[in-house]
């Protein structure tokens, strides 16, 4: 079975697909560490209580850093609907810090934690998968 040559306009495709996939990823994840940020520095009795954690901060401390990532999170996947590189390049970094906070504060929250991880690094993993050579044309609209 011979299969036909991927076109441009496919790879183009599979380029904005991808970053828009990591764009709504982004949007749910940093609406998700807002809401945890708030809900950490409001009322931090949510979470379990871990007194002898290496990274020991206060509750309303790590709510504070997931508030500040979740804000810079959303900004950053509304910039990457516009498809462009500076906000496939923030929204590394931010997922990158994201992920690290998450880990983090593992002993915090177990579960949501680890499911953060993961969506963070589906959304790495999405904005590094596209090449340089398969970014869609910028007047194409999407």
């Amino acid at each position: 079975m011979v299969s036909a040559p991927e076109s441009s306009t496919g790879k183009a495709q599979a380029a904005t697909g991808l970053t828009l996939f990591a764009a709504v990823m982004m949007l749910i994840g940093g609406f998700l560490n807002l809401f945890r940020g708030i809900m950490a520095i409001l009322h931090n009795a949510v979470y379990l209580k871990t007194p002898d954690y290496v990274f020991k901060f206060s509750l309303a401390g790590w709510g504070w850093v997931h508030l500040f990532l979740g804000i810079a999170a959303i900004m950053i996947g509304v910039g990457l609907f516009r498809i462009s590189l500076w906000a496939r390049i923030l929204g590394i970094v931010i997922a990158a810090l994201l992920l690290i906070s998450n880990f983090l504060s593992l002993p915090y929250y177990p579960v949501w934690s680890i499911v953060l991880i993961a969506l963070y690094a589906f959304v790495i993993w999405g904005l590094c998968v596209v090449r340089r050579e398969e970014e869609p044309a910028r007047g194409s609209g999407w």
